[in-house]
Order: structure tokens, then sequence, then C-alpha cells
């Protein structure tokens, strides 16, 4: 739990407009040195290796706070799809397919969208000409 704490605050405080200004400081003082020593490889290596560090650092708080906002995400939709009566509940257990029955939802979902009713064992079950949208 210490790590996803530490890594919210990190990521608030890594995408704020204050770190960003401080990144094109460091960025310009280190091109401004660059005539005092001379463009030599240590003042490149400085920057390349920071820049790296950063980098890599940066990738895994990403993919935690990424992870994270998907979970409550998928925490928020699957309380609707519960509360909702017309839901299709077996919605809710999406995580446990594979691509090609996910690619085959997705196919269903577009003809929903285009007039069609479709089931979920992929039979249409109605067509609807125009279909009223407003009706929730």
């Amino acid at each position: 739990m210490k790590f996803a704490k530490v890594a919210q605050k990190l990521a608030l405080w890594a995408g704020s407009p204050t770190t960003f200004m401080g990144a094109i400081i460091l960025i310009f003082l280190w091109a401004v040195s660059g005539p005092f020593f001379g463009y030599n490889d240590t003042w490149q290596l400085v920057i390349n290796t920071s820049t790296t560090i950063i980098t890599f650092l940066m990738v895994f708080l990403i993919q935690n706070t990424q992870n994270r906002d998907t979970d409550i995400l998928h925490l928020k939709v699957d309380e609707l799809l519960r509360v909702t009566q017309e839901a299709q509940n077996a919605m809710l257990g999406l995580e446990a397919l594979d691509l090609k029955e996910l690619e085959a939802l997705r196919k269903q979902y577009r003809q929903l969208g285009e007039g069609q009713t479709v089931s979920l064992d992929g039979t249409v079950v109605q067509e609807n000409g125009n279909q009223n949208l407003n009706k929730c």
C-alpha cells in the first residue's frame, strides 16, 4: 500500500506544470553550460544518463497509475451494469474472454449501434429500422 500512495503522489507531482517548468529550466541550464564545459563527452553524458534514468522510472510510475485508473474505471462500469436492469450481466466477466471473443462482441455492439438488436450468442433478435436512442 505504501508504494501505491507514493506512486500516486509522484504521479501528481510529475504531471504538474511546476515540474514541467523545472525540467525546461534544467535543460536550459544544461544547454547554456555547454560552452563552459567545451561540449565534451561528460557534459553530454550528464543529460543522457539523467534522462534515461528518469524515463526508466517514469515508465513504472505511469504503468502503476494507469493500472489503478483502469481498475477504478472497471469497478465503476461494473457497478453501473449491476444496477441497470436491462444490462447484460455477462458483460461483468469480459476480462476472461480472449481477443477473438472480444472482437466478436465488438462486432455485435457495432451492429447494435447500426440498428440491429443482437443476442450474446450472435443471433439477430430484432431489426430496428429507426432506433430511438432517447429511450433508456
